[in-house]
């Protein structure tokens, strides 16, 4: 073996002349960089293995918009409570977006409304949230206990955007009970549309009623529920198929799925 790593490197490693045998020159540097290497490779162990406790402390979330900030908050709170040293990395994205997240391990979770499963995603059931109208508190419609799919019939209407799930939904939804409304805005977030029915009291809604609770509380929005039949929108957690989940991120999915509707 030595011969034919002298023979392959061109140079003699050992002064086979001498008893005992003494390193030559070239032997010298070639044990100095065999050194160097394992030395190089404990320390790109040690770092690889720093940054796999560090990934592994660490939940990526995609989540659409509408999920809520504030739910998300109260949600890391009780995950970092039950889960000392972890964090969750939370990114908000358009709904395709978090699809895209998920299939390229960019994000360990996905939580998305009308999920869909595909050969590369898994969909695990979260909850069925209630829509209802979301009016300011000056509009014609916000003394009203409950609302008729016909009452909205001709109202300007602040919606979502057209490539939307949600938005389709509720497009079809509005057909089938036979109601035209006039479309003045529409949003991609939330927060946005949220805004607008806040600032608008000539317009209505249709939203997720439990993201309503802050500014119904605060005034500023009137939430009305909607009469037979109502409308839903399921809201579902997804994952890459066979993900391998590390302690943390399945002690996030734990939560999500203890979390009550």
């Amino acid at each position: 073996m030595l011969k034919s790593l002298e023979t392959s490197l061109g140079a003699k490693l050992l002064d086979s002349s001498t008893r005992p045998l003494t390193v030559t020159e070239s032997g010298r540097m070639y044990l100095d960089m065999c050194r160097d290497i394992l030395r190089r490779r404990d320390q790109f162990q040690a770092d690889l293995d720093q940054l796999r406790e560090l990934t592994q402390g660490t939940v990526r979330v995609a989540a659409i918009y509408s999920v809520g900030v504030s739910e998300m908050t109260v949600l890391e709170k009780e995950f970092r409570a039950r889960q000392d040293g972890a964090r969750l990395a939370i990114e908000y994205l358009r709904p395709e977006k978090v699809y895209e997240a998920v299939v390229s391990d960019r994000a360990d979770i996905g939580l998305i409304s009308y999920p869909e499963q595909t050969r590369e995603v898994k969909v695990i059931d979260w909850r069925q949230e209630e829509m209802v109208v979301a009016t300011a508190p000056g509009h014609a419609l916000a003394t009203k206990t409950s609302i008729a799919p016909r009452d909205l019939q001709g109202h300007e209407f602040i919606a979502f955007d057209d490539d939307l799930p949600i938005r389709q939904e509720i497009d079809r939804y509005l057909h089938a009970n036979g109601v035209d409304v006039r479309v003045t805005l529409h949003f991609d977030n939330l927060q946005s549309l949220k805004e607008a029915v806040a600032e608008t009291s000539s317009a209505v809604s249709i939203l997720p009623g439990r993201v309503l609770n802050k500014e119904v509380a605060l005034g500023r929005l009137i939430s009305i529920p909607i009469d037979a039949p109502g409308l839903y929108r399921p809201l579902g957690i997804i994952h890459r198929r066979k993900k391998h989940f590390h302690p943390a991120a399945q002690a996030f999915l734990d939560l999500l799925q203890q979390t009550p509707a």
